[in-house]
């Protein structure tokens, strides 16, 4: 067995690996519970060189097997562990930062957690793997290996014209709510911007950002509120709360907290997230 912990610091990178490593599992201690691991958000990858896992997703079984890869998202309901008198060899990638759980969550919307990947992808991902464990030097490095990861999974699930179609449709509606994160976005409008019915809309949403639409929304604001939290410290919280969308301050309070893990007023003292649980 051979893993590594990448140290965790200051740095808010959009996508940053918090542990890799190659294991051969052959008891059945082995068990990790999507609920149970803290509120701190990450992502673990996993390919199944050889052998037999299991993985229960929401109120979906399945049975791992060699060339299988897992795609997970912490917190959520999900659990992956080694039956009595199996044997699980794999590699394993678990990252955070925004954009490594936006490129992940797009990829389950479509894929769902269990899918079989080029031979190139798996093997451009256990390089990846291999070359953290050997050390990246630094978090910049750490973090370009890790979005490297990111891309390459990427390439291989939306490689296809029907999935760049849909990505480029959803575009004009992205550019509008980005420009208008002060104002009101009701589903609506964004339907409207898009040109399809609604139901179209939501669900070719969902498949481009890996998210719905008002859930997106909501994200974008908590984003940059955390942004101008950092670098604009002259304007007050009250301020931050209306120039991205929100008209209650407490209510933008309470879901920054959610988000965040703290307060608007700690974070901006902070400059950073708070530290919650173990990845790994």
């Amino acid at each position: 067995m051979r893993t590594i912990s990448l140290p965790r610091g200051r740095q808010r990178l959009h996508a940053m690996p918090t542990s890799t490593g190659y294991e051969v599992r052959e008891d059945e201690t082995y068990d990790w519970d999507g609920r149970k691991r803290g509120q701190t958000p990450f992502t673990v990858l996993q390919h199944t060189i050889g052998g037999t896992g299991q993985l229960r997703y929401e109120s979906r079984n399945y049975r791992l097997q060699a060339n299988d890869t897992l795609l997970v998202l912490v917190p959520h309901n999900h659990r992956y562990w080694l039956a009595k008198g199996d044997r699980w060899e794999y590699f394993w990638i678990s990252m955070n930062g925004e954009e490594a759980l936006r490129i992940h969550k797009s990829i389950l919307s479509v894929s769902g957690p269990v899918f079989r990947l080029q031979p190139a992808t798996i093997d451009h991902l256990a390089d990846c793997s291999l070359r953290l464990i050997k050390g990246a030097g630094s978090p910049g490095a750490a973090s370009a290996i890790a979005y490297e990861a990111a891309m390459a999974l990427y390439d291989d699930v939306f490689g296809s014209h029907a999935f760049a179609e849909k990505q480029s449709a959803m575009q004009p509606v992205i550019d509008h709510i980005n420009a208008n994160l002060d104002k009101p976005l009701p589903v609506a409008e964004l339907v409207e911007i898009s040109g399809l019915s609604r139901a179209h809309f939501s669900r070719c949403f969902a498949e481009s950002e890996g998210l719905p639409p008002a859930e997106f929304v909501l994200q974008q604001r908590l984003q940059r509120a955390a942004k101008l939290l950092t670098r604009a410290d002259f304007l007050p919280v009250k301020e931050v709360a209306v120039l991205c969308g929100f008209e209650d301050p407490n209510y933008f309070s309470k879901v920054f907290r959610r988000c965040y893990g703290i307060n608007p007023t700690q974070f901006r003292t902070t400059g950073m997230y708070a530290s919650r649980g173990s990845h790994r």
